[in-house]
């Protein structure tokens, strides 16, 4: 098989840094356009100095080159951005792979609610398909636009989903407290995220109302088997460069016991890569999955509570968007699942 001919689109980013460090070093694809409108003209070493050895340089976005010249695209945009693109490269017959927001949502409604402008391109969105592999393997063969999902839904939906599908947790109640590194963020300068700001710092944001809750919200609803569910999300920042740490409350149905859960989590997992369940009351650490595309879950069932109390760790900027990202390539051009990634 030939080498798959990538893009990014916004590749000066964390996200768009840690795909050149995954695609680079990847045996079957060919890097071949890097895009940064701020950096165009600029070897790669001069804003990414360990990626000395490549003599690749960042461009202006051109889309006629890149359909020109490439099977896939990959964006890492803000949102907003990425219909401008993805129109006319799929029209062109490039697969793209987003890593912004913008085919997420499958409601132009909560769009709007959510981002205060209307959706970009709602006909684009209809043909989204949502970038969960372990959730949407088979779509995600034959898409043409793969909507990558964020960091944080990553983290919940893989925990919880199992366990709403199978009727063992309510869905009523859910509660949700997510730690994020700061590299969540983006790669910008922002006196919020500066290191005198964040070193030795632990603070709540976006209490109510995250951009991410309606993505959440979403899967977890269609996993349960429900119109729509509400719940709550507290997400915080904290000082670490990169990594997630979900805590999940759940209240459990009649139907759960421990050993219950543990069979539903083998069934989902239990055969995947990208997925470790721990066992015997053992909960997840963010060092064990750092630069890993990886998510790592465990549970404990609270007694005194009747909650059972989930667990899951990511790296953001690897399962949490790049890597799961390269995962999703791997699916679509019929490649080994786990090629290129850790």
């Amino acid at each position: 098989m030939a080498a798959i001919r990538a893009a990014i689109i916004g590749a000066s980013g964390y996200s768009g840094e840690e795909l050149i460090r995954l695609l680079i070093r990847h045996p079957s694809v060919d890097l071949r356009i890097i895009t940064s409108r701020k950096e165009a003209g600029k070897n790669i070493s001069a804003i990414f100095p360990r990626f000395a050895d490549s003599s690749l340089c960042f461009t202006a976005p051109d889309v006629a080159e890149i359909a020109r010249t490439c099977d896939v695209a990959f964006l890492a945009l803000p949102h907003g951005l990425a219909a401008e693109y993805a129109i006319p490269l799929i029209n062109s017959g490039v697969k793209v792979i987003d890593i912004s927001a913008d085919f997420r949502i499958r409601s132009t409604a909560k769009y709007k609610e959510y981002y205060a402008v209307d959706h970009p391109s709602p006909e684009l969105l209809k043909k989204a398909v949502y970038g969960l592999p372990e959730r949407y393997r088979e779509q995600i063969r034959t898409a043409d636009l793969i909507a990558c999902p964020g960091c944080y839904p990553t983290s919940i939906i893989l925990p919880t989903a199992p366990l709403l599908a199978a009727g063992l947790v309510s869905t009523e109640n859910i509660i949700v407290s997510s730690d994020s590194g700061v590299s969540g963020a983006g790669r910008k300068v922002d006196l919020a995220y500066i290191f005198p700001e964040c070193n030795e710092s632990v603070r709540a944001y976006g209490v109510v109302r995250h951009r991410h809750l309606p993505e959440i919200e979403q899967e977890l609803a269609v996993a349960a088997g429900v119109e729509s569910l509400a719940m709550n999300f507290i997400p915080h920042l904290v000082p670490t460069n990169r990594g997630i740490f979900s805590t999940i409350i759940l209240r459990p149905t009649a139907k759960f016991s421990p050993e219950a859960a543990a069979e539903v989590y083998e069934k989902a997992y239990g055969s995947e890569r990208f997925v470790r369940v721990l066992s015997g009351g053992k909960l997840p650490d963010t060092k064990h999955v750092t630069l890993t595309n990886t998510c790592e879950i465990g549970f404990v069932y609270d007694e005194h509570t009747d909650n059972l109390i989930v667990c899951s760790v990511i790296d953001n900027l690897t399962k949490g968007a790049s890597g799961q990202a390269v995962q999703d390539m791997n699916i679509r051009f019929g490649l080994e699942e786990s090629q290129g990634l850790l």
